[in-house]
This record gives C-alpha cells, sequence and structure tokens, in this order.
C-alpha cells in the first residue's frame, strides 16, 4: 500500500505539535476522538510511570516527551529529512528489530523515528523498564495516521522474521547481542558516558545548568554526566553552590539509598571524596559513575586533555562544555536535548537503513 514520505513526515510533524501540550490535563486541539482518546491515553500512563518503574517520575517523563516534541518541530524534521535520499514510497520495506534500553523514558524514540520515516517496518523488544510509553506515543502516532498501524508491531517474545538489528544495552548484554543477531546488518550499542569539561572560569548559570546534565533522569542515561574533567588545583565550592538547588533529587528514595550506600562504602575503605550532601564527588580515571556519585579527573593542559578525549571516544556519547575548540561540543544544560542529527554512539541510524539490501 502506497505510504508516501511527506504522509510519513506530516504525522510526526503533528505528534510533535500535539506532544508540546503534554502538561495540559486534558487534549485542547480540535481533533477527531481517536487522536483525543490515544492523547488521553498517554496521559494516564505517564501518571502511572512511576508504579512500574520508580526512576521514572513524572517530571522526567514529561521531560522526555517535550524534548521530542522540540525534535518533532518542522524546521527541525524537515532539515533532518533533507540530508538524505529517502525513498518516497518504500517499495520492499524491510524488517527492522530493534531492542530497546529501558535507562530512561523513550531512549529509543529516536530509532523508533528512522525505522518509520525510513519506509521499514519496526519491530519493537522493549525493556521491562519501559514497556508502556513507547506503545501507548505510538497508538496515538497510529491514531493520526493510521497507516502506521501496518509498519508497527511490539514483541514480547523472541524475535524473528528480520532483516535488520538495532541493539542497545550494557557492555554484558552486547557480547549476548553480537552472538545472536551478528548474521544481520546490525548496529549494536554498549555503555558510553557523557563527560563534562570545566576550566574553572564557568559562570554560576552555567554551572547550574551543568546540575541538569548531571541530575536529569537521576543519572542514568547516557548522555548524563558522569565525569567532570578539571584542570589542576580546581576548587568545587562554586560548583557545589551553584547546584544546590537539586536537593530535592533527595526526596527520590532509591536516590537516597544509592548515595547512603556509596558514601558508606567510601567511609568504610577510607576513600577520599567530596560530599555535598546530595552527590558525592571522588578522583577516578573510569567513566561510567554509579547513581549519586561523580568522578573527576584533573588535567595539566588542553593539548594533554584532548588526547585523552580521543582516546577514550568509544567510552564516551558527548562532551559538555563552553570550550568551542572541543570536537562537537553540546553547551551546559543541553545534553539530554539530543538533536536528530546527534546519533548515539555517533553511528548514523538513517544511512544504515537506507544502505539495507
Amino acid at each position: 500500500m502506497s505510504f508516501k514520505l511527506i504522509h510519513r513526515i506530516n504525522a510526526f510533524k503533528k505528534l510533535g505539535r500535539i506532544l508540546k501540550q503534554i502538561d495540559n490535563d486534558s487534549f485542547i486541539l480540535n481533533e477527531n476522538e481517536k487522536v483525543k482518546f490515544a492523547f488521553n491515553s498517554l496521559i494516564s500512563e505517564i501518571k502511572n510511570c512511576q508504579n512500574h518503574n520508580q526512576w521514572f517520575n513524572i517530571g522526567n517523563v514529561k521531560h522526555a516527551i517535550l524534548a521530542i516534541s522540540e525534535m518533532l518541530s518542522g524546521n527541525e524534521l524537515s532539515s533532518w529529512v533533507r540530508a538524505y535520499n529517502i525513498p518516497d514510497n518504500q517499495q520492499n520495506p524491510k524488517n527492522i528489530a530493534v531492542v530497546m534500553a529501558g535507562n530512561i523514558p523513550l531512549v529509543g524514540f529516536h530509532d523508533f523515528l528512522c525505522v518509520l520515516i525510513s519506509g521499514n517496518n519496526f519491530i519493537g523488544k522493549l525493556s521491562s523498564d519501559d514497556k508502556k510509553l513507547l506503545p501507548a506515543l505510538s497508538e496515538l502516532l497510529i491514531a493520526i495516521e493510521p497507516h502506521f498501524s501496518e509498519r508497527i508491531e511490539f514483541s514480547d517474545n523472541i524475535l524473528s522474521n528480520f532483516d535488520a538489528v538495532i541493539a542497545t544495552g550494557s557492555n554484558n548484554t552486547a557480547r549476548y547481542f553480537e552472538y545472536y543477531f551478528g548474521k544481520y546488518p546490525n548496529i549494536i550499542r554498549k555503555n558510553r558516558n557523557g563527560v563534562a569539561v570545566l576550566s574553572g572560569d564557568e559562570s554560576p548559570e552555567e554551572l547550574k545548568a551543568l546540575g541538569d546534565d548531571v541530575f536529569m533522569y537521576f543519572g542514568l542515561g547516557c548522555r548524563n554526566v558522569s565525569k567532570l574533567f578539571v584542570p589542576e588545583n580546581y576548587s568545587f565550592k562554586a560548583f557545589f553552590q551553584s547546584i544546590e538547588e537539586f536537593n530535592q533529587i533527595f526526596f527520590n528514595h532509591k536516590y537516597k539509598n544509592n548515595y547512603d550506600y556509596y558514601k558508606s562504602i567510601f567511609l568504610v575503605n577510607s576513600e577520599k571524596h567530596l560530599d555535598n550532601g546530595f552527590l558525592l564527588l571522588k578522583e577516578s580515571e573510569a567513566f561510567a559513575s554509579p547513581v549519586s556519585v561523580i568522578y573527576y579527573q584533573y588535567y595539566k593542559n588542553e593539548k594533554e586533555l584532548m588526547k585523552h578525549l580521543e582516546a577514550n571516544s568509544e567510552k564516551i556519547q558527548c562532551v559538555i562544555s563552553n570550550n568551542s575548540e572541543i570536537d562537537k561540543q553540546i553547551p551546559f544544560g543541553k545534553s539530554q536535548q539530543p538533536y536528530l542529527f546527534d546519533y548515539a554512539d555517533g553511528v548514523d541510524v538513517m544511512e544504515f537503513l537506507l544502505n539495507l539490501e
């Protein structure tokens, strides 16, 4: 059945416009009953999210949805699509299996978007930590454009009848993915983390914005800052002062339990660390820090730092800094507001899909 690119684009643009209203208690646009029902069903799932996953509070879920709405804004989506030679009407759509992580709400949406805009069929394998949101959002998309009903499938069973795979997980699950999916065209993602580079000249506003990069989604996202690179003799006093308002994160008992646990470990083992009452800072060369802990590492000069970042690029998802000399640097506060061209692990998913034979 003919399903032209312009129709797919327009459906996602409309989805973006509707999702901007996610803070409203009821649907206010003049839409048909199916769209209204699907929107209200999505609202219900958002309100129930924390019952299924206590990391998914309403504020974080809405932040994820509003970030998606910005991603789907007319100009952003149109510019992204124009960069590729996407078939107007995919004559032989491929079945793309997408194995999704569940660390933050709707973390697999970008893959979902790529598969459907490219004209292919989406087969989603959801994480048990995030099983409700994407199906609810999909129903809203189908209410907007019913043709998508034939292109979207979610599976709780062993994946089968697929032509290519996109799988996201930990370093351990990546080995499993490579074993089972290695014979198919694939994108397999491993652990990566966001890092921030500080010079010591940041303004209080920039350091406060860095707090969003650290604490959004309780630090569970691959784009969250888990490590700070700071110059020798750096004082963390201004950083701690600027992020003080984020102390409300302590109201989440899972976060507090992590903080209490790691603080106890550091004290028992006499490990040097800094503590502001809700965040622990520890010097380490590692990149992936546990919840409630941020690692830091000193650098001697910018040249040495650049070499280190390049040598460890496979561990880094994004770099937050006000230093424009850093490749693909992201401003403070923007790590969890990715653009459509910000592909996870730097792998162009759309290019991968369009080159499948």
